[in-house]
């Protein structure tokens, strides 16, 4: 199932039919509810049922026939916390993702409905598409919720400047009378400004175990940069990605300059992968990786 993605932009969209939603800071994730059963697909289209039992169980109270998409976020003392969406994701084995179930429930935030009761949706206005959703959802309850919305500007900048502490990062912004744009960049998502995508042009370690990623960011004068170690979870997922590229993608050494570190030795990567980083100027402190882009 193809998404529809967002492109950024530096100021809030404002004017008549528009609508408003808070982005949240977990895993893209399609839920879909078939006769046979449920299965829940990651942005890059890989099946990550097994890792999230809990929501699984959820979506079998759905018709069969539909198609959500949304994200997943794990909550932990009141705010959203993408560290731990990404120790959901990587549980390797089915005991070990049914104990982080209990400790650390999912919750899953529905944006889209694209299919209903078998009937294709995703032609349909958003602003009718969003009321499919609520009336599908809201008598389920949580884990599985709408996102809020307005189409109110004023409430979204509040939004957008109060919501930050409970680990949101900013908001998507949608057309009402827009049909579902499978795989374009026609929503807009207007983010914090310290959160960025960057290109990775390097790793350090070994490609087994990757320790930092080499960086440009789009902001500048283009000199590559060492990120701050990276978790375990996303060693284990670059390290996939690397075992699945081509040799010759993924030779070779080169060096760069890491502030307090001098001439740090690094593998090369072309081309470049992308990661979303969080950065609050363009050398101090060094940018710390949030997540790699699954569409890549």
């Amino acid at each position: 199932m193809t998404v529809a993605l967002a492109a950024p932009v530096r100021t809030l969209p404002r004017a008549p039919g528009l609508a408003y939603e808070p982005k949240f800071d977990g895993h893209r994730l399609v839920v879909l509810r078939t006769v046979e059963g449920v299965t829940l697909q990651a942005r890059s289209g890989r099946i990550v049922t097994a890792a999230f039992p809990d929501l699984a169980a959820a979506a079998h109270h759905l018709p069969a026939g539909t198609v959500l998409d949304g994200e997943v976020v794990v909550w932990h003392a009141g705010r959203t916390e993408f560290a731990l969406v990404q120790r959901r994701a990587a549980a390797a084995t089915a005991a070990r993702a049914a104990v982080l179930a209990q400790s650390l429930p999912a919750s899953y935030a529905a944006f889209d409905v694209l299919e209903l009761a078998g009937l294709d949706v995703r032609a349909r206005p958003y602003e009718r598409r969003r009321a499919l959703l609520v009336d599908l959802l809201l008598p389920l309850g949580p884990p599985l919720q709408p996102v809020p919305m307005t189409t109110d500007p004023e409430l979204a900048e509040t939004w957008y400047e109060t919501l930050p502490a409970s680990g949101i990062e900013g908001l998507v912004v949608k057309r009402l009378d827009e049909a579902y744009p499978v795989g374009r960049r026609a929503w807009r998502k207007f983010r914090h400004t310290n959160v960025r995508d960057a290109a990775v042009v390097g790793w350090t370690g070994t490609a087994q175990r990757p320790r930092a990623l080499v960086l440009v960011l789009p902001v500048g004068d283009e000199t590559p940069l060492v990120s701050s170690p990276l978790t375990a979870a996303l060693r284990t997922e670059l390290a996939a990605a690397l075992a699945a590229r081509a040799p010759a993608a993924t030779a070779g050494g080169a060096t760069v300059t890491a502030i307090g570190l001098g001439e740090v030795p690094f593998h090369p990567l072309d081309p470049p992968l992308t990661a979303e980083v969080r950065h609050t100027s363009t050398r101090h402190p060094p940018p710390e990786v949030l997540r790699l882009r699954a569409d890549l």
